[in-house]
């Protein structure tokens, strides 16, 4: 039985206007879909479009012209504020620098997704103390962020992330800011989570050797997709891959 769809983009095109007059088009005719309980890690070098396609895919931007079905509702023209909507109930971000709020302890961080969808404080304290277990974190309740390692503030967004129970993760580079040792931990958890859980994930990357947690890589150079399928044996492989639209 064929899994549904989370995501799918058809012919997405996304086009920025320049400041000297005329656009810049960062994407072009994005086409892919992504199934339920997935692992995938989108690539492409710094300037390749993908950081546009992952604020496409979060509801944070919306295309020029192309559709994307968020679970089989098109949501490519709704308003911001329906998007906000979108975002809190259907994904959890989990960004490279944290965005923890510095002046609450990390319960209260976990739980802020909750409070926007007016959740009572008991049950919201509930799921907070539930997801920082799951993350082992649970002694750590009353901490504040400067107080933690960086490993640790990255552990505490993805309870944030988790806390909402949401149907995809999307991760942007969530190791970039940890030493190899605690990225290759955070990376392993990703994984338990799509294994165990069946969380749909997609991680933003530009490192092969971070793509490769995942099960399935779309790679992007100059707003292209280059190639979409299992992880190849070695970088060389998507590297050929660019050639057709190198100038």
């Amino acid at each position: 039985m064929n899994k549904p769809s989370v995501v799918f983009l058809n012919k997405i095109c996304k086009q920025f206007p320049l400041e000297i007059g005329g656009i810049q088009q960062v994407l072009f005719d994005i086409t892919f879909d992504i199934k339920s309980g997935e692992f995938v890690a989108i690539m492409g070098p710094s300037g390749s479009g993908k950081s546009t396609c992952m604020n496409i895919i979060g509801a944070l931007d919306t295309a020029s012209s192309g559709t994307y079905e968020l679970y089989g509702k098109d949501i490519s023209t709704l308003s911001p504020d329906d998007l906000a909507t979108i975002r809190n109930e259907y994904i959890g971000f989990v960004f490279q620098n944290f965005n923890l709020l510095p002046k609450r302890n990390i319960l209260d961080n976990v739980m802020l997704p909750l409070m926007y969808r007016g959740i009572s404080i008991n049950d919201r304290n509930k799921r907070a103390h539930e997801m920082l277990s799951l993350v082992g974190l649970e002694k750590f309740e009353s901490y504040l962020p400067t107080q933690l390692s960086g490993g640790m503030k990255q552990r505490v967004a993805i309870a944030r992330a988790l806390s909402g129970n949401p149907k995809l993760i999307l991760a942007d580079e969530p190791t970039g800011s940890l030493d190899s040792k605690m990225g290759n931990e955070i990376l392993k958890f990703f994984k338990k989570l799509n294994t165990d859980m069946g969380i749909t994930i997609i991680i933003i990357t530009h490192e092969f050797e971070i793509a490769q947690y995942a099960n399935r890589i779309i790679h992007i150079y100059d707003g292209h997709v280059t190639y979409d399928g299992p992880i190849p044996k070695n970088e060389q492989s998507l590297l050929k891959s660019e050639q057709r639209y190198k100038k």
